[in-house]
């Protein structure tokens, strides 16, 4: 029985149809689908040149004309859908130079990277298969169309997309298609940035990142990737770490970084990561340093914060493997704090001037931390009336 997802966009298929042309679902979410996992969105793929669909369809937008694909939006969402073609000229080593509209199912499925992803299914959920992708996923193997050094030549993220693969569906490389990556690692220098980023994080988000990592290493694509040169072993050793695939995809970049020697932010910014991904994971690695060397403390792990404890935690558990998590004990702990920022303190810095006739000054700040780690210690209530009497006698409201 097909999934919901394909059955709400089963009558564009069939409208499609009714207007004389040929319409599937194609790539991904067939795949998925003989998988058994989630399909998120689904893509379809037809005859009919991009103003045929546009005659067809009463609403539609043009999001990628150049390329066949026209965005027709219907009660149950929106769908691309895309003209079957054949591209040419690849001087970029990832778009096509030329685009030719074709009416061939199989010559448009031929330009596809893996066989797995070679796959369209008709609106009676008949699958066709020129190129035996259901083999190759049946046998949790990974091939590409053709030959595989064309299929990279053409496009160079592919090979990424490969190893990305291998961490999302724990399949292997086919041997040939090992071998052309591993000849023609050197034209990812050719991607932008943001793709290979992109990917990257695919990939370290995956079930079997692990074995990812080690393609990575064996293929030397780590080379071309941001600030990964220096690094082969500091991969080599994140490959062996058994608590590596249970992280989370923020989890394993505070990883990397607990084994980068140069700047948190420096390297991250390589990557051309959002800068508050970049800030978020700079305070992590300076965190899991502390811990490393310290250990927590009640102070480090109330100025840490709880989600960022965890993060860190986590990683340091990943490196050391210690006999019993602690995770649930720093839960516990930082639950039980009378306060969680420095907003809840009872005592303001208008209270303070009030208090002492003083103006003004970095004195406030000082003070209300001082009040603040004294909660946290347990040393007195966060009580209005209670810190001011306790603030009296610690002589900090001397007035002026």
């Amino acid at each position: 029985m097909l999934p919901t997802i394909f059955k709400e966009a089963i009558p564009l298929l069939t409208k499609i149809e009714s207007a004389g042309f040929e319409a599937y679902f194609v790539g991904g979410s067939v795949r998925d689908f003989l998988l058994e996992r989630p399909i998120n969105d689904v893509d379809i793929a037809t005859s009919a040149f991009p103003e045929e669909i546009k005659g067809i369809f009463p609403q539609t937008a043009d999001i990628g004309i150049d390329h066949g694909t026209v965005l027709v939006i219907e009660e149950t969402g929106e769908y691309e859908i895309t003209t079957f073609r054949t591209e040419s000229g690849y001087e970029d080593f990832r778009r096509p130079d030329s685009v030719e509209f074709i009416r061939s199912l199989e010559d448009d499925l031929r330009r596809r990277d893996f066989t797995m992803n070679s796959l369209a299914m008709d609106a009676d959920g008949h699958i066709y298969d020129p190129f035996n992708g259901q083999d190759d996923i049946e046998h949790k193997m990974i091939k590409t169309v053709g030959e595989a050094s064309e299929r990279f030549s053409e496009d160079a993220l592919r090979m990424l997309r490969g190893i990305r693969f291998v961490s999302q569906l724990g399949f292997k490389l086919e041997s040939a298609t090992l071998e052309a990556l591993k000849t023609h690692s050197s034209l990812l220098t050719h991607i932008a940035v943001e793709r290979k980023t992109m990917e990257f994080e695919k990939m370290i988000a995956g079930g079997f990142r692990r074995e990812a990592l080690r393609l990575l290493l064996e293929t030397s694509l780590y080379i071309q990737l941001p600030g990964l040169s220096p690094y082969k072993e500091a991969i080599r050793t994140m490959a062996d770490l058994p608590g590596i695939d249970r992280l989370t995809t923020e989890q394993t970049w505070l990883l990397l970084l607990s084994y980068i020697d140069e700047s948190p932010s420096d390297f991250l910014k390589e990557w051309k990561l959002p800068s508050k991904t970049i800030k978020e994971r700079t305070k992590e690695k300076h965190i899991l340093t502390k811990r490393m060397k310290e250990g927590w403390s009640k102070g480090l792990l109330y100025d840490t914060g709880l989600e960022r404890a965890i993060n860190v935690e986590k990683v340091y558990e990943c490196i050391h493997s210690p006999s019993a998590s602690i995770i649930d004990q720093l839960q516990e702990e930082y639950n039980e704090f009378p306060i969680k920022s420095l907003k809840e303190v009872k005592v303001t810095g208008s209270d303070l001037m009030e208090w002492t006739g003083k103006n003004g000054g970095p004195w406030i700040k000082e003070t209300l931390q001082h009040v603040e780690q004294a909660i946290i210690n347990g040393e007195i209530q966060n009580d209005t009336e209670t810190i001011r009497r306790w603030l009296e006698e610690c002589n900090r409201l001397e007035k002026n």
